[in-house]
């Protein structure tokens, strides 16, 4: 029992603090904080699918790759991670609503924000959703660090994106990545040390 309440806390505190960096420091100026997000932008733009939808869409398409590669717990506790986050990125873009006010100065303790809690997240084995169930078979299966995985992954989306939709925000959605996916690394790597 001890054990499942120090998971769940590390996946409460892993999607809130995800939440945090998505919610208070990127979305306030438009900077997409990964994959699946980016993925439903393009469904929105192609097929006008509304971004809620067009976002858990992916993120189930992705909970069905999770059941397949990592297992029935790993995809429940996904679930749980991807909750919180959703409420911690509700609470601080409609219920703290505060921002530095600096897009490069957000970007950066987003980034470090967002790759904390995905970190957590992954090195409990739990997904954060949308592409970091790639990442996190990946890892698994073949040793490769997670942050790596998610870098190339979204980095591939944001360009396309780019070309599709619109460049401005590109160069600040990779330096994002950058961040987040060194601090992904660093804290996924702090897993064999416990």
């Amino acid at each position: 029992m001890r054990e499942f309440y120090k998971k769940a806390s590390f996946v409460f505190v892993g999607g809130f603090t995800q939440g945090l960096g998505m919610g208070m420091f990127l979305f306030p100026h438009a900077i997409p904080s990964g994959g699946a997000g980016g993925i439903a932008v393009l469904f929105h733009y192609f097929f006008q699918i509304n971004m809620g939808l067009a976002l858990w869409i992916v993120n189930f398409s992705m909970l069905l790759l999770a059941i397949k590669y990592l297992g029935n717990s790993s995809t429940l506790w996904t679930m749980v991670a991807m909750t919180v986050t959703s409420m911690s990125v509700y609470f601080f873009q409609n219920i703290l609503d505060i921002t530095l006010g600096n897009t490069w100065i957000d970007l950066i303790l987003g980034s470090l924000f967002l790759g904390l809690g995905i970190g957590l997240l992954l090195r409990e084995g739990v997904s954060n959703g949308g592409v970091g169930v790639i990442a996190l078979i990946f890892a698994n299966t073949r040793g490769i660090l997670p942050g790596k995985t998610l870098l190339w992954l979204n980095g591939i989306i944001f360009v396309i994106i780019a070309f599709i939709v619109r460049w401005e925000i590109i160069i600040q959605a990779l330096i994002s990545q950058w961040l987040a996916t060194k601090m992904v690394d660093r804290v996924f790597k702090s897993r064999r040390y416990r």
